[in-house]
């Protein structure tokens, strides 16, 4: 592995924000500034790059009152209509690309080009989530009577987004609550507000006032979000234990709630599988934005057969892969978001070194050094009860894990209380899909992993989530049905 400090490795967009520039809340399509401003830090320099509004409890009472007062206005359009302001919102977000993908390097700190593909896929998800439709269902249409069901959007709807893909995230819930025909208060993370916060800036001037209200905070502004009576639904990506929160705040109101939280997906490599071919997919699949995704894969069963081959692999890109600032072009990994996630990420490596597993590659990085840098590290082979292995790491560090018995893998794999994601890998495709079918999880793949469309629905299993995301599943979580029945005027009573 090597590493680098470089700061700058390509020109920046002179619009982007630093800390002399101003960003607003978007509150009934005006802009918002705080009564107070909190400050967020580059994750690669530990530097402010920037203070944003926080969002005072009368604010949010403004941003749920304007997109109350936009909603039926919204609901009315048909969705044709709603479906052209999808594709504009797209046209939008494609023509300031550049800026919005700037903003995420500095405060989230993912690589340049890993970034510019985050606000691409905002883009792709809004024109795909607007190719689809809600339909009618025809119960009954005879001389007696007909009977629909029809799918109405809830109202006002909370969307919530996390850190590790600021923009990526909030595209699973903006596109299909407005395509319901719902109106939006957006909260991103307190860690990265600035592209959404800026997307919110951008957007004014495509939907209408209200439409789409963007707010920021600090960490109190979640529950006040979450416990508020003006929202009909709330839609929040995060981890399981906020979740819980989330879910015991909107209790109070009954209000609905999708929750699409942790996970800690196992992967599966089965007898006989081409250990060469499947290295580096393997190992973007744990490492990839510095393993901070929700379906990244963080434990890897290996056949004993084929463990120390695999394990050789994985050390050898390891020593490949280069960790540093992301404003440089040649990293290939950037920092760990933020320093409470730096922290939990080292308390785990404290722990594997203290209960002395050993590291194949990685450990614990140097004291002394700015910004939150974790190298890519291996574990090998530690008991299934290491905290490594039961807890959800949510960083660079990966445990490799040797088994005997395929079904020994697939009760040590389904043994979690999550399941979100899994994946199965071999040479034998119709011995992996078998294998596959046995994993508790939401979204299973064979000899791939972490692949997502706008058509298909996603979604987790156990302590994973409630709810689903994207495809017609996903939209339908934005409404709920309405059952119209008109009896003939001929028929006889």
């Amino acid at each position: 592995m090597s590493t680098t400090n470089a700061s700058v490795g390509r020109e920046r967009d002179p619009n982007v924000g630093t800390s002399e520039r101003t960003f607003t809340m978007t509150i009934g399509g005006s802009p918002a500034e705080g009564t107070s401003t909190f400050d967020v830090v580059n994750p690669a320099t530990g530097e402010v790059i920037a203070s944003v509004p926080d969002c005072s409890p009368e604010q949010l009472d403004q941003a749920v009152a304007s997109a109350g007062a936009a909603f039926p206005a919204w609901a009315a359009r048909n969705m044709t209509e709603r479906q052209d302001y999808l594709v504009a919102m797209a046209d939008a977000v494609d023509a300031h690309g550049p800026e919005l993908a700037e903003l995420i390097t500095l405060e989230q700190g993912k690589p340049g080009p890993v970034a510019v593909a985050e606000v691409a896929g905002l883009s792709y998800w809004l024109r795909e989530t607007a190719r689809l439709e809600l339909r009618e269902t025809v119960n009954q249409d005879d001389a007696e009577r007909r009977s629909v069901t029809r799918r109405l959007p809830l109202g006002v709807v909370a969307a919530i987004t996390p850190w590790n893909y600021p923009i990526g995230q909030a595209s699973f819930k903006i596109g299909p609550a407005l395509l319901a025909g719902n109106t939006v208060v957006l909260k991103p993370s307190a860690f990265t507000p600035l592209a959404n916060l800026r997307l919110g800036e951008v957007l004014r001037d495509v939907l209408p006032a209200g439409v789409l209200n963007v707010i920021s905070g600090r960490d109190g502004l979640g529950p006040r979000v979450t416990a508020h009576p003006g929202f009909d639904k709330i839609s929040f990506t995060g981890s399981t234990g906020t979740g819980r929160l989330v879910m015991a705040g909107a209790a109070r109101t009954l209000t609905r709630v999708t929750l699409e939280l942790g996970g800690n997906d196992p992967a599966i490599v089965l007898p006989g599988a081409d250990v060469k071919a499947i290295a580096p997919a393997l190992f973007w699949a744990a490492f990839a934005n510095t393993g901070q995704i929700c379906l990244a894969t963080k434990r890897l069963y290996v056949h004993e057969d084929l463990y120390d081959d695999l394990a050789h692999e994985l050390v050898q890109l390891t020593d490949q892969v280069r960790v540093g600032d992301p404003s440089d072009e040649s990293v290939d990994l950037g920092p760990v978001s933020n320093i409470r996630q730096y922290e939990a990420v080292i308390s785990l490596l404290e722990d594997c070194r203290d209960r002395g597993y050993r590291l194949l590659a990685g450990g614990l990085p140097q004291p002394g050094g700015r910004g939150y840098f974790v190298p890519p590290t291996l574990v090998d082979n530690p008991p299934e009860d290491a905290r490594i292995v039961r807890e959800e790491q949510f960083g660079p560090v990966l445990p490799l894990l040797k088994y005997r018995d395929v079904d020994d893998a697939v009760a040590r794999a389904n043994a979690s209380e999550y399941g979100l994601g899994a994946s199965v890998w071999g040479t034998d495709v119709e011995a992996a899909r078998r294998v596959a079918e046995r994993l508790d999880a939401g979204t299973v793949w064979v000899n791939e992993v972490m692949h997502l469309h706008p058509a298909v629905p996603f979604g987790g299993r156990k302590q994973s989530g409630i709810g689903v995301e994207s495809g017609l599943a996903g939209l339908l979580e934005f409404t709920e049905p309405q059952t119209l029945t008109v009896r003939r005027a001929e028929a006889k009573g």
